[in-house]
């Protein structure tokens, strides 16, 4: 890439922080950026909120403040937190069995999966394993129905195995059947609508026209041996929703998979993790749920994704493989292509990096990860 094609940077530098602009702008020329976001919160207070480049393939839309980008499932982290503050208010228990809340899932043997074991992907369900149209995501009914009914694709018990879509699904059926309301409808009316916070699942069509135009990955990720839960979970042609085209794809609400967001919405949230629960300087949820938001529920090789992990209630803990800084106790979550937001409750840091150049990356991509090191160097 030449010169000439680098993008001008905008917006917020706080002083001491202009490593992480230097690293935000080299992407450009070192991985081909084409429009991105990165956002930096110390001790609740925003320290850089960037933005730079296009948000069009053909480089005809600027990337503004409040361009809108696709994260996938750097949503899950906030899935988590729409989780806890179920948990927060009594409506949800962890330690409960999800049949206790949804009857029929006790069907195919999952009858003892808690709440906890299915927030942390241990459930059994990476995928569907029955064989559907890819827009059958779009009916949440016909979906919850075949989760209920089938087996898991491993023993219970012996891991984890990163279920891309259908976490979603199941904490939605859990929200709607406590709360009353979905994921996206909670998020709307309680937290992200009342805070001002840019940060959607279900977007309106009226919001549309925000929306980056994304490019794909340019090769497949290596995922190893392409097991029956790796095949589920990515490579059947349900894998992932699909067929109904980008608006009614956008207007859906898929929690795990298709939330819209700025990174300064992102980091904003995250702020729950590092800030002791709270969000704004006012209680979220409390210490106790919080602390058993981010214990460690599983760890070991991922059945799905070629990795060791070590999952909180719907968070990556930072333990293993460490995507997100030097700090064991940090928390987070990686989007396909490149997103993701992280939270480090030691230093009171969260950042989020957002794009809509998707790179092949399951976590871990580069570019982030140059963004966090230049940040944690500025501390």
């Amino acid at each position: 890439m030449t010169t000439d094609t680098l993008p001008e940077l905008h917006g917020h530098v706080a002083t001491g922080f202009e490593p992480v602009a230097e690293a935000f702008l080299a992407n450009w020329s070192e991985f081909d950026e084409i429009g991105a976001g990165f956002a930096l919160r110390l001790e609740g207070e925003t320290v850089v909120d960037i933005h730079a480049g296009w948000a069009d393939r053909k480089k005809s839309r600027d990337w503004e403040a409040d361009t809108l980008v696709p994260v996938y499932s750097t949503g899950k982290a906030i899935a988590a937190l729409v989780m806890a503050k179920l948990v927060d208010r009594g409506l949800l228990d962890y330690e409960a069995r999800v049949a206790d809340y949804w009857p029929e899932f006790a069907a195919g043997g999952k009858s003892s999966v808690t709440v906890a074991q299915a927030l942390s992907h241990q459930a059994g369900l990476s995928g569907i394993a029955e064989e559907m149209d890819a827009g059958d995501w779009f009916d949440a009914a016909l979906i919850e129905d075949r989760l209920a009914r089938q087996a898991p694709l491993w023993p219970l018990g012996t891991g984890s195995g990163y279920h891309p879509v259908t976490f979603g699904f199941i904490a939605d059926a859990l929200a709607r059947r406590t709360d009353g309301r979905s994921i996206g409808a909670i998020l709307r009316e309680d937290i992200c609508g009342p805070a001002g916070i840019d940060f959607h699942v279900g977007l309106p069509e009226s919001e549309h026209g925000r929306a980056a135009e994304h490019a794909m990955p340019r090769q497949l990720p290596d995922l190893g041996e392409m097991t029956l839960p790796r095949q589920l979970a990515f490579g059947k042609a349900w894998s992932s929703p699909g067929r109904r085209g980008a608006a009614e794809w956008r207007k859906a609400e898929f929690p795990a998979a298709n939330a819209h967001a700025t990174a300064g919405a992102i980091a904003r949230l995250m702020d729950v993790y590092s800030e002791g629960g709270k969000l704004d300087g006012k209680r979220f949820i409390g210490p106790a749920t919080l602390e058993a938001l981010v214990s460690e529920r599983v760890r070991g090789e991922d059945k799905v994704l070629p990795f060791e992990l070590s999952w909180g209630a719907g968070v990556m803990r930072n333990v293993t493989p460490g995507f997100y800084g030097p700090t064991p106790e940090t928390v987070g979550h990686s989007g396909w292509g490149g997103s993701c937001g992280f939270a480090d409750p030691v230093k009171r840091l969260t950042g989020a990096y957002v794009m809509n150049r998707q790179m092949h990356y399951l976590a871990g991509d580069p570019r982030p990860v140059k963004l966090i090191d230049a940040a944690y160097s500025c501390l």
